[in-house]
């Protein structure tokens, strides 16, 4: 068995992998790591169906996904889906189930990051609107189309460590508003939303685990200032240090990419199902008082907490 870690690439992961003859659905294919998912399982052969806001940006962005699935016997194809707006989630997932098509694997990779207070079309906070409930009612609507054996992979990170779920003013009403705060939010809500699907669907053998790529510039930093990024990697950098441990170095889009591929189609069910996997391990429970680097491992118990999973299911 190979070991893979933190520089893995996507092309380390599927080396030699056959996907031909299966079917994944990948959100968020207009850029950075979903063009770089779709792309990897294409080019093993298999049959992507990518979802996108901007179909147009998503046509352009994914010319060398099509050529790299033409020339390997692959598959992919785009279809309309604006996580913002619940009516677009449902109409997506009814027209996927009209065609009536399974799914091996479905990687709900789409998502936002540190937004202004924006809200919904459905008047959602944004971040927890776009991230967790959107691909909530999406995901729940396709679970027919889901094989037996089949896998749910909800991209999460790092960031779920800025902030529990909260169940009791999810949009921000009485709290004041706090980017990071609400993007960790939503991020621990794709963690248990894992946790709480993988229970449902585990005696079908259906699999479900969160995913955190690792730090890696995309996109999705688009509303970051760029002076607050550098001061938080020196920030981190002096941390290391006194820890003895190498400066923090971003990765690539294909080392971002080969955590979503390795537990969707190359780890065993059994370990990664229900669980929060980075650097293309399963990873370890840290606890929630201690204050860790944003770029030291491990996963925080709420996240993983199967009640808390439960609540936020039924809130959801």
């Amino acid at each position: 068995m190979n070991v893979f870690g933190a520089t893995s690439t996507t092309e380390d992961v599927l080396y030699g992998v056959n996907l031909h003859g299966k079917r994944i659905l990948v959100t968020g294919v207009s850029a950075g790591l979903g063009v770089e998912t779709a792309r990897a399982l294409a080019a093993r052969g298999a049959h992507v169906v990518g979802a996108a806001r901007d179909l147009g940006k998503a046509t352009a962005a994914t010319v060398r996904v099509r050529q790299d699935a033409d020339a390997n016997g692959g598959g992919f194809e785009l279809v309309a889906l604006d996580l913002a707006s619940l009516k677009s989630a449902r109409a997506c997932a009814d027209a996927l189930l009209a065609k009536g098509e399974p799914f091996d694997v479905v990687i709900a990779n789409a998502g936002v990051m540190a937004t202004p207070f924006l809200r919904t079309a459905d008047g959602f906070e944004m971040q927890f609107g776009t991230n967790h409930l959107g691909h909530f009612v999406l995901v729940n609507r396709i679970a027919p189309l889901i094989r037996k054996g089949g896998r749910l992979i909800n991209l999460a990170s790092a960031g779920h460590r800025f902030s529990n779920v909260d169940l009791e003013d999810p949009n921000f009403v009485r709290t004041p508003y706090e980017p990071f705060v609400a993007y960790g939010r939503s991020k621990t809500a794709n963690i248990l939303f894992a946790v709480a699907f993988d229970r449902r669907h585990r005696g079908n053998g259906i699999r479900a685990a969160a995913v955190h790529p690792g730090g890696i510039q995309t996109e999705l930093d688009r509303h970051l200032d760029p002076v607050h990024v550098k001061k938080a990697i020196e920030q981190m950098n002096k941390q290391l240090a006194s820890e003895g441990k190498a400066p923090f170095q971003l990765k690539t889009i294909p080392q971002g990419a080969a955590t979503s591929v390795w537990a969707a189609v190359i780890a065993p069910a059994d370990e990664v199902g229900g669980q929060y996997c980075e650097n293309c391990h399963v990873g370890k429970i840290v606890s929630d008082d201690v204050t860790i680097t944003a770029v030291s491992e491990g996963v925080r118990s709420y996240a993983l907490d199967p009640k808390r999973a439960e609540a936020l299911w039924k809130k959801s």
